[in-house]
């Protein structure tokens, strides 16, 4: 890596080593909304002119929203700067991921990463802003990283110490607080070939529910988490339901399905880790949803550094509704004509399998936004330490209502040329509803048989 890298990789490690699990003092956290923004990205842009200032984010649509339920495109008439293949990546390698250039070069005559003119589109409601002020000076890490308290909801720690407090970062970041999507899951063949899993899932922290909030029910969880298959018929009626444990050392997450053909509900302890994921054709680990989820506990986890990237960002293109599915499914990854990539800067952090400990990947390496906490590039390897799969994360504001979040979720695998494009939308008449209101009784065992159906 760059020296620029190395040097914030050492004074990362510092900051961690002295002051590991430590809330910030008064003084730093007054710099949220400075030389900082709201949530602890740097404010100012880079030297070069090539990342912009941030300068408040996307806060309402653009005079391009035409109303409705597509997102269109506030930047439909830039042009790629320049376009990154397997013939000139090495012009640019310092600001791609190894997974990136290994998806280059696996596939020379199609893969191609365009890039774009950088916007800074980041935003969130004022509450959001709050919560990260509020817990700059307050929240803690507890059991290990495995947990955390005196927090309110979002962004627990706007200035880290250390990589397990940007790792709570991603997970508690902002995604409306309520919403129901539905979208398809598409496990693609090396040649192209796919059928796509059509669920509607839904998604509701504790504070969104219509009842008020239960300090007894609701002290360990995050969110309460639903998914219902619905096409094809082989797997249709088949329900995930769980309850997302903070501290899921202390307490396993709580998860159960109801499985259509034998019409019963059992707890499914298999939701978690490097568990299979539901509907995935084996293609991705449970935890490899929403790019990491769930405990942090198995990895050692360090922070890297800081580096300007080139990310999937501003995906409007690849969300738009006059899309169908057959047009961003392509062999051997999505189609790079509908992708943007921008320069930005993200979190380097290195999670390092624990010795005795268990999981397909023996090492993960996550590039985390700076503005968003949404972690934009993951690259998995193996027990040899060999690169295995590659993760992208296309993000999108949705500006209608100030929710960060992602047009697609695409996991390559090196090794049998397949991958896994999560969370389409292009051809479902609404897709994702931030108006969901969802009640507690929605997400009982009850409810769960409730929904199963063949």
């Amino acid at each position: 890596m760059k020296k620029s890298i190395l040097a914030s990789s050492v004074l990362a490690l510092i900051v961690a080593s002295s002051s590991a699990w430590a809330k910030v003092e008064p003084t730093e956290a007054a710099k949220l909304g400075e030389s900082l923004t709201p949530v602890g990205a740097q404010q100012a842009g880079n030297e070069a002119g090539t990342i912009p200032p941030w300068n408040g984010g996307m806060t309402e649509p653009p005079a391009a929203y035409r109303g409705g339920n597509n997102l269109d495109d506030p930047f439909a008439d830039e042009k790629p700067l320049f376009t990154i293949t397997a013939a000139n990546y090495r012009d640019y390698a310092d600001k791609l991921t190894p997974g990136q250039i290994a998806l280059l070069k696996k596939y020379p005559n199609s893969q191609r990463i365009n890039v774009y003119p950088s916007h800074r589109t980041f935003s969130s409601p004022q509450l959001v802003y709050d919560h990260a002020k509020a817990n700059a000076t307050s929240a803690e890490l507890i059991a290990g990283g495995n947990g955390i308290a005196n927090a309110k909801e979002y962004v627990p720690f706007p200035i880290p110490n250390n990589a397990v407090e940007i790792i709570w970062n991603h997970i508690t970041r902002y995604r409306g607080g309520s919403v129901e999507r539905t979208s398809v899951q598409a496990p693609v063949l090396a040649n192209g070939n796919y059928t796509p899993i059509k669920a509607v899932d839904s998604i509701v922290w504790p504070s969104k529910m219509k009842e008020p909030k239960d300090n007894k029910k609701d002290d360990n969880v995050l969110f309460y988490y639903t998914q219902e298959v619905v096409s094809p018929a082989r797997l249709t009626g088949n329900v995930l339901l769980v309850h997302e444990t903070i501290d899921q050392v202390k307490e396993s997450r709580r998860a159960w399905v109801y499985n259509a053909g034998q019409r019963r509900v059992r707890r499914a302890p298999q939701v978690a880790y490097d568990g299979p994921g539901f509907g995935s054709d084996g293609q991705r680990t449970s935890d490899q949803l929403d790019m990491y989820n769930g405990a942090p506990d198995r990895y050692d986890w360090k922070i890297v550094g800081k580096q300007e990237l080139y990310i999937p960002y501003n995906s409007y293109r690849l969300s738009n509704k006059a899309l169908e599915y057959d047009d961003i499914i392509q062999p051997g990854h999505i189609n790079p004509d509908l992708t943007r990539h921008e320069l930005h800067r993200v979190w380097v952090v290195e999670g390092t399998l624990k010795e005795g400990m268990r999981h397909i990947y023996a090492k993960r390496v996550m590039y985390v936004d700076e503005d968003s906490w949404q972690t934009a590039v993951v690259d998995h390897y193996d027990a040899r330490g060999d690169l295995w799969r590659v993760q992208e994360g296309h993000f999108v504001l949705d500006y209608r209502v100030q929710v960060p979040w992602l047009a697609a979720e695409v996991l390559h695998d090196l090794t049998n040329g397949r991958y896994l494009a999560m969370g389409l939308t292009n051809e479902e008449k609404v897709g994702i509803d931030f108006n969901y209101m969802a009640s507690r009784k929605d997400y009982t065992t009850s409810a769960l048989r409730r929904k199963g159906k063949r």
